[in-house]
């Protein structure tokens, strides 16, 4: 079994604990997300050197959304 974890605000948190967890560019659930490839937003050609064309990760996590960088997610097998 997976558990993928975030750093939401400076708190690692288990997003597989949370039954209404969605992320990526489609809204799966986490161990979705993971199996199918682990989706993040990646601009293919950036015209801007802003913040906005970083590549990130949406989450909507405990009835928030988040947009996070893919550094700040970690998989664990257990």
């Amino acid at each position: 079994m997976k558990k993928i974890y975030a750093n939401l605000l400076g708190e690692w948190v288990d997003l597989s604990s949370d039954d209404t967890c969605l992320m990526g560019p489609r809204m799966v659930k986490p161990s979705v997300w993971w199996e199918e490839n682990a989706e993040i937003w990646s601009p293919n050609k950036k015209d801007e050197h802003t913040m906005y064309q970083l590549d990130y990760v949406n989450i909507h996590y405990k009835g928030k959304d988040y947009r996070i960088s893919p550094i700040f997610i970690q998989v664990v097998s257990e």
